[in-house]
């Protein structure tokens, strides 16, 4: 006889629901993961996506400011019964060694899109060099590596972290590069100063809302960023040895597909001008098969 399901059940589902409505490439690995590793890390998921959401909806920027403090306060409270979130997030704190404080990195890196999209009504550069990128990279990306983690568990190793921090870190790297112009329209920019400059890039829009590229310098910039992301790939992926099988498949899985996008991206610069990348539903399904068949996705290499 099947037991009655319960809240703590419920809450789980909700949080599993939003993940496959929302995580079109992560959910892809998430799968790949045995059920009690994957309900916690759609838990860690879907809280993470709640904090991206409210940086990235139109709510006034105070109200934001104000919805992401809630958040950082609802991580040091017990959660409220009637957000199933919240109490997903607490339950697989119990079961795994989850930094939550992470967390607070996220909503650190979500309060500085908040503080780009209010500095100005117009597009600007709000990081200076490829350091200040990657701090950023880090609150938003890194920290989601290291939740992560905590979920996986891997082999003791001092690096651990630092390897799921950097993973982290790459797959932001391939964020940026792919969605130019779409965070154009919406006024950020976070390509880095000084190598827009150094590459004579001005990013604009046409009439039509493509990037303009008279020079070619935009096109030079996005290859010199993708072989420089493919380096960051190489050095997090030295953790997946440190995982176990399922685990290491679902970080396979999730970084395969996304460094597959790099290569499409690298290979042709220019399409990132009128379009938002993507690969279809079969490649990262074939990426994920490869993943969990323990053999490296197509493309992947050392560097």
């Amino acid at each position: 006889m099947t037991p009655p399901r319960t809240p703590l059940d419920d809450a789980y589902q909700a949080c599993d629901a939003i993940t496959r409505r929302e995580a079109r490439n992560f959910y892809y690995g998430i799968r790949l993961l045995p059920p009690a590793k994957r309900a916690a890390l759609c838990a860690v998921y879907a809280l993470a996506r709640r904090i991206d959401d409210i940086g990235d909806g139109d709510l006034p920027t105070a109200e934001k400011v104000s919805a992401l403090a809630d958040v950082r306060q609802s991580l040091r409270r017990p959660p409220d019964p009637a957000d199933p979130v919240l109490v997903a997030v607490t339950d697989a704190a119990t079961r795994y060694p989850i930094p939550l404080g992470a967390f607070d990195e996220l909503v650190d890196g979500v309060e500085a899109d908040v503080a780009m999209d209010a500095q100005s009504d117009t597009a600007a550069c709000f990081y200076e060099t490829f350091d200040d990128m990657v701090g950023y990279c880090r609150c938003v990306a890194g920290s989601v590596g290291r939740l992560c983690l905590g979920i996986f568990g891997s082999s003791p190793d001092p690096e651990a972290a630092r390897y799921a921090d950097v993973l982290g870190i790459a797959l932001q790297q391939t964020n940026i590069l792919r969605d130019i112009r779409e965070d154009l329209q919406h006024g950020r920019i976070y390509l880095p100063r000084a190598e827009l400059e150094r590459f004579g890039v001005e990013l604009v829009l046409d009439e039509h809302d493509v990037l303009v590229d008279k020079t070619g310098g935009l096109a030079e910039l996005i290859t010199f960023s993708a072989e420089r992301a493919r380096g960051w790939y190489a050095e997090g992926l030295q953790l997946v040895p440190l995982l176990d099988r399922r685990s290491s498949a679902c970080v396979t899985a999730m970084s395969g597909i996304y460094r597959k996008l790099l290569e499409d991206i690298a290979a042709d610069p220019p399409s990132v001008y009128h379009q938002r990348r993507s690969l279809s539903g079969w490649q990262k399904a074939a990426v994920a098969a490869r993943a969990l068949s323990g053999r490296a996705p197509v493309g992947a290499g050392t560097s």
